[in-house]
């Protein structure tokens, strides 16, 4: 999924920090479901091709003991199938590798240097990649 980016006046770097913002990628492409569950393990995509793909489910953060509704498939996939060895392999492209590692590390936000040290692939390119005119299946930088 590609989408054209608002113009900014900051130029993202090297040490600029990027994650998958959900919110942004739910609202630009009504098929996210569908990549999400392909990333499923097997054992949990023969539980949700039940239709359990839009199941909401009460989420403890580990942390703060708060409560908070979440989507259940995100939360299975970044909590179980992404920790996975196989998750991300050599043959995975560029784009689907590095939102695989937001998965595998809870989407908590990473540089284009961190993302190289996880993938292999040159910081410079993965910054190209993501500062471009297109944003990719809702990696962008990270405002929090």
């Amino acid at each position: 999924m590609s989408e054209t980016k608002q113009f900014s006046f900051i130029k993202p770097t090297l040490q600029t920090l990027y994650h998958i913002d959900f919110d942004w990628w739910k609202s630009h492409d009504s098929n996210w479901h569908i990549f999400l569950f392909g990333c499923l393990c097997d054992e949990h995509q023969k539980i949700f091709e039940q239709g359990a793909d839009n199941v909401m489910i009460d989420w403890v953060d580990p942390e703060t003991a708060e409560i908070t509704l979440v989507d259940g498939l995100q939360t299975v996939l970044m909590n179980h199938c992404a920790k996975l060895p196989n998750f991300v392999t050599p043959n995975t492209t560029m784009i689907d590798a590095i939102f695989r590692v937001f998965l595998a590390n809870g989407n908590n936000p990473m540089t284009p240097v961190e993302l190289s040290q996880k993938i292999g692939k040159p910081a410079e390119t993965i910054l190209r990649t993501l500062s471009g005119l297109q944003v990719y299946k809702g990696i962008r930088p990270f405002h929090g």
